[in-house]
């Protein structure tokens, strides 16, 4: 079969870039960047470096998360009104993916205009597939919300998750994930960590959430990470309210805190740790 020449006028074309070696860049994604009217590229200094390198000079336009609401609508008349067809990039891998180049597509798809992947890298699926954990079913969480119920809620929906856990995370920020994912999901949760994938300083760590809190508090985390963490392994069916209090009577009884004897029957059943804990005040004694 025979495939329709490309580019076309007045189609996006959303483009898949290297994560770090150049290498990784298909010839499909060259020949498209070479012959688009006009790349939106989340950073114009970073993607003109690479064009550089493949001697590709098409013209480029800013597209980032600052003025994606003012831009948006100036690529939207490049596309149908004028007819050019365009070339999304961001930084590093695939537009879209924790970056706003979703909006974009998901405006030109309202609009009605052809929207064409240009595959490529992408830093989670890179993880995912030499992390060692189950691969069958995965769910990508980008970056956790900074802080606040936002980030407390989200702990508490990936501690009940069961599928492996895909986490983006900035080096000065991993130490402190770290411990709030030990503090809900278990210490002991295998975790695998990427740091600079595909790059010069490319790293993989395997081991628990205890063991990699306890190297980089250590080490100083050097460039961006992708944590790949096993899903809960336990379906224990949910106990009573009567259960959950017999049980933590009894560990009570054994000398336990409260907040111990609330996390470790929060890690043996897959409930709410805090809720459990909320759960202890009511004992007497």
């Amino acid at each position: 079969m025979t495939m329709a020449a490309d580019p076309r006028p007045g189609h996006l074309y959303v483009v898949g870039t290297p994560l770090g070696n150049l290498e990784d860049m298909s010839f499909r994604a060259v020949r498209i960047l070479q012959s688009v009217d006009l790349i939106a590229a989340e950073d114009t200094r970073h993607t003109g470096k690479l064009l550089q390198h493949f001697q590709i000079t098409t013209p480029q336009v800013s597209y980032h998360a600052h003025n994606r609401q003012s831009r948006m609508g100036d690529l939207l008349r490049h596309l149908n009104v004028q007819r050019h067809s365009v070339a999304l990039v961001s930084d590093a891998g695939m537009p879209g993916i924790s970056d706003p180049g979703y909006e974009l597509i998901a405006a030109c798809i309202q609009a009605g205009v052809p929207v064409v992947p240009i595959p490529g890298p992408t830093a989670a699926i890179t993880a995912l597939c030499v992390s060692g954990l189950p691969s069958d079913r995965f769910v990508f969480e980008g970056f956790l919300p900074l802080k606040g119920t936002a980030r407390t809620a989200r702990l508490e929906v990936l501690g009940q998750e069961d599928r492996t856990i895909i986490l983006y995370e900035a080096p000065h920020k991993l130490v402190k994930t770290l411990a709030d994912l030990g503090e809900v999901l278990g210490c002991d949760r295998p975790i695998t960590l990427g740091r600079e994938l595909t790059k010069r300083f490319e790293e993989f760590w395997y081991g628990t959430l205890a063991g990699a809190l306890d190297r980089y508090q250590n080490e100083a985390p050097k460039g961006e990470f992708t944590l790949v963490v096993q899903g809960a392994t336990r379906h224990d069916p949910v106990l009573s309210e009567q259960a959950l209090k017999t049980e933590l009577e009894q560990l009570l009884q054994q000398g336990f805190s409260r907040a111990e004897a609330s996390r470790q029957l929060a890690r043996a059943t897959g409930q709410s740790r805090k809720a459990i804990y909320q759960l202890s005040l009511s004992l007497e004694g």
